[in-house]
């Protein structure tokens, strides 16, 4: 069992001709549970600013607009994820056994991720670079 969690969330997006990535938060999480805590927290944090509730006293009257039918609902996605209890399990059971999980979503313009990984599973790696495990990447579909 691994018992300590280094967790991040980054927006990715094109800037230059280049990926560029900008850090939207860092937590070291002393627990498997905070650390999925945490994780929800964040995705629920992404989706409030991409998508925020009309009439929200800091926002200026016509500031949000209805998207296109096709566009990729981000927000939503995000959502979805942080309800869904059996992927919620798949993630625990992931870290716990000591891979590395990747959430990641996109719209037309950024890429979303959220990363854990066991903090002894990098120390290990350090060490012994050849035998890290497979890593598990779960990518939020786009379809609608």
């Amino acid at each position: 069992m691994h018992d300590e969690f280094l967790c991040h969330v980054t927006a990715y997006g094109i800037f230059g001709g280049r990926r560029v990535g900008v850090p939207l938060g860092t937590y070291r999480a002393p627990t498997l549970a905070l650390a999925l805590w945490w994780l929800r927290d964040r995705a629920m944090w992404m989706a409030e600013r991409l998508d925020p509730r009309p009439g929200l006293s800091h926002l200026p009257e016509g500031a949000l607009t209805p998207m296109a039918e096709d566009a990729p609902d981000v927000p939503e996605q995000l959502r979805a994820w942080c309800a869904d209890p059996e992927e919620q399990e798949n993630v625990a059971e992931e870290l716990a056994s000591g891979r590395l999980v990747r959430i990641a979503t996109r719209d037309d313009t950024t890429e979303y991720e959220l990363l854990a990984e066991s903090v002894d599973a990098v120390r290990m790696a350090r060490t012994q670079p050849r035998c890290r495990g497979p890593r598990r990447r779960v990518t939020i579909s786009n379809s609608h």
